[in-house]
């Protein structure tokens, strides 16, 4: 009876991290995504991830803690442009999950690419939420569209809580994304019309 115990005991302990491993990975499946909320779970287990250096999103290849490579990006890309979610303007968890990420890799190995998907799946999220017409993920946050193809330009079209939202995650950031805070300067014209609220640096 009591090797029976033992043996019931050690199966329950081992089954529950393999368990939430594999939830994980379903988790992170574009066929398992449904909605604009399951993608920003997914996100979170990709910044998980690089924080740790382990995770599925790490398995089958050597990676540090604090490091993004052009896989995690890859992830973040397939996640963000889940059929389910395709033709749905990225979400304020979406784009905060992302935001994340970024503060979480100190190193980078992915040529900028997650500079580019960050500062448009954020203007993304802005351009929709001000009413502004945007395309689908597929093409937005493609890395062979230009975001100046599809952006807002002008400040007046912008809602002001929005940029201040995405100025509030920029400011104090260890590294700046230079696409990202070029577009907030380009949209709001001059810093020194609304100075407290876009103070991001440059």
């Amino acid at each position: 009876m009591v090797a029976t115990i033992k043996t019931d005991k050690s199966i329950s302990l081992m089954s529950a991290p393999l368990a939430g491993l594999a939830e994980s990975i379903a988790v992170l499946e574009p066929s398992k995504i449904s909605c604009r909320d399951s993608a920003a779970l997914a996100l979170a287990v990709v910044r998980d991830g690089v924080i740790t250096g382990e995770g599925p999103t790490t398995k089958g290849r050597v990676h540090f803690s604090r490091a993004l490579d052009a896989d995690d990006v890859a992830w973040c890309a397939r996640i963000l442009t889940a059929s389910a979610v395709q033709h749905q303007p990225v979400s304020r968890a979406e784009a905060k999950a992302l935001f994340e990420i970024d503060g979480a890799a100190t190193e980078r190995s992915d040529d900028g690419r997650f500079d580019d998907l960050l500062a448009k799946a954020v203007v993304h999220h802005a351009a929709s939420v001000s009413g502004l017409p945007v395309p689908p993920r597929t093409v937005a946050l493609s890395a062979a569209t230009a975001i100046e193809s599809w952006a807002p330009v002008q400040a007046a079209k912008v809602d002001a809580e929005v940029l201040e939202w995405i100025a509030g995650q920029m400011r104090g950031k260890r590294r700046g994304n230079r696409t990202l805070t070029s577009l907030v300067a380009t949209i709001v014209g001059a810093f020194v019309r609304v100075p407290n609220v876009f103070d991001i640096g440059m």
